[in-house]
């Protein structure tokens, strides 16, 4: 039921999020201002929804249910329970899920925050944020759902790669996931500015504060990683040309 919970909870995110792109976009158009506000009640729902799906999956994690597809292959009964929370992220589909989180994170953050900024411009920013996140959404439900179920669940599950089993998978995706995501805003912000017709210094004084929290999440995420990576495999192996660690440095330059 758990599992159900979370899943329903994801399924009314994609919803919420799809009316989050749509309706303060055309506020703004418009001029209406119960359609802009609209946007910041919209991207709290979505985190809240997100949150308890991203609750669910963890509590699926610690309590070991392997009837989760998910979990039977990522964790076992005898894992340290700091393993079995990280390894909600210690997978592909859990992985999206904590992206998605962080996602609706940010556009609460800025619904939540954001109050010096003008309406329009916030309502814009938040559908286009809405729109990244009904994109994850979507692909986390059709294509990498993380609560499908099995006919005959194990006893016991699988396991985690052992290379993974270190602290650094506490700290170091949720830290890399802040800094990349965060810069979502930024690209929210520049569209949102885009359909304006005006990048001021106005502009960027509101912006700012948003990159500047990405650059340090992400800058603390790729230390965490290269010091895992060093002490771990030598700064060598297969992680010292994988894509997925060394395009982090790309946004952070």
């Amino acid at each position: 039921m758990i599992a159900e919970t979370g899943h329903f909870a994801l399924i009314l995110a994609l919803f919420v999020t799809l009316s989050l792109s749509f309706i303060p976009l055309v506020g703004a158009h418009r001029g209406d201002e119960s359609f802009m506000r609209f946007g910041s009640v919209a991207a709290v729902t979505s985190f809240l929804l997100v949150g308890l799906s991203f609750a669910a999956l963890a509590w699926s994690f610690l309590h070991s249910d392997f009837s989760v597809r998910l979990i039977a292959a990522n964790s076992e009964v005898a894992k340290p329970l700091i393993y079995k929370f990280s390894g909600v992220w210690a997978n592909h589909e859990g992985s999206m899920l904590l992206w998605t989180l962080i996602l609706c994170l940010f556009a609460a953050a800025i619904a939540v925050f954001g109050r010096n900024i003008p309406l329009p411009l916030k309502a814009r920013v938040l559908s286009v944020q809405g729109m990244i996140a009904a994109a994850f959404l979507a692909f986390l439900l059709f294509t990498s759902n993380p609560f499908l179920r099995l006919d005959m669940p194990p006893s016991d599950g699988n396991g985690m790669n052992p290379i993974l089993q270190d602290p650094g998978l506490a700290l170091h995706p949720p830290c890399l996931y802040l800094g990349y995501v965060g810069f979502s805003v930024s690209f929210a912000f520049a569209v949102a500015a885009l359909i304006e017709g005006r990048v001021d210094a106005a502009w960027a004084r509101w912006v700012r504060p948003w990159v500047l929290a990405a650059w340090c999440f992400l800058t603390l995420g790729i230390t965490l990683g290269s010091f895992w990576a060093y002490y771990i495999l030598g700064w060598g192996g297969w992680w010292f040309w994988d894509p997925v660690e060394n395009v982090s440095l790309m946004p952070w330059l």
